[in-house]
């Protein structure tokens, strides 16, 4: 199937699945996800629009290479996120739900929290940590699609129309950390996505879209 295709490389890349509790979960509070879900794509173009007032004149970072391609790469993912974030709002207000922000999850505070301070580790810790927060989110939508089909078309069809867009995403995100010369970068790398994985398949007291399983179902994934 072409979704399988646009995300093969994601599924390759992550270390675990999305455990079959969290999916039980979103799927019995489906109102949260939609809600976690637009505000993380608001974020999503927040963050890209930092990561061009940080990196975009190229001069702020020693040892980073030249960087309008960063700036060109994270342009068009902001742009792309604002329109998400403008159909995920669509899809609130057909179901007569009102927008309003949730409180985040520890997922991406916690990866965030592990980036180094001197640069250029600052920068491709960043860049790492995007790829994976994009491709796990690729991962949940893939995840949840079979379930959705048969019991929420609407939402189905819209996951399913987001899956190639946050694969390209981890793909620029992962690119533009590998053009930069870090010797630490491979170790990083795994260091992140063993992260991402005890973040999403330990328990977690709240529901959320990048949540782990929770808390009370750990020994029944």
């Amino acid at each position: 199937m072409q979704r399988r295709a646009d995300i093969e490389i994601v599924l390759e890349f992550l270390r675990c699945r999305t455990p079959d509790v969290w999916v039980a979960a979103a799927l019995r509070d489906v109102r949260t996800l939609l809600l976690d879900h637009a505000t993380l794509e608001l974020k999503a173009a927040q963050q890209a629009q930092k990561l061009i007032w940080r990196y975009g004149a190229g001069t702020r970072a020693v040892g980073l290479p030249g960087t309008s391609r960063l700036v060109h790469k994270m342009s068009r993912l902001a742009r792309e996120e604002l329109r998400h974030f403008e159909q995920a709002l669509e899809l609130l207000e057909a179901r007569g739900i009102l927008f309003e922000p949730v409180s985040a999850s520890r997922y991406a505070r916690e990866l965030h929290a592990e980036v180094r301070d001197a640069e250029p580790g600052r920068y491709v810790d960043t860049l790492l940590i995007g790829a994976v927060i994009e491709a796990r989110s690729c991962e949940r939508f893939y995840s949840l699609l079979p379930a959705l089909e048969g019991t929420d078309p609407a939402l189905a069809a819209f996951y399913t129309s987001l899956l190639r867009s946050e694969a390209r995403h981890f793909n620029d995100y992962l690119a533009l950390a590998r053009a930069v010369v870090d010797p630490e970068l491979a170790d990083r790398m795994e260091f992140f996505l063993t992260r991402d994985v005890e973040l999403v398949t330990t328990p977690d007291s709240q529901m959320r879209f990048h949540s782990g399983v929770p808390a009370g179902a750990h020994d029944q994934g």
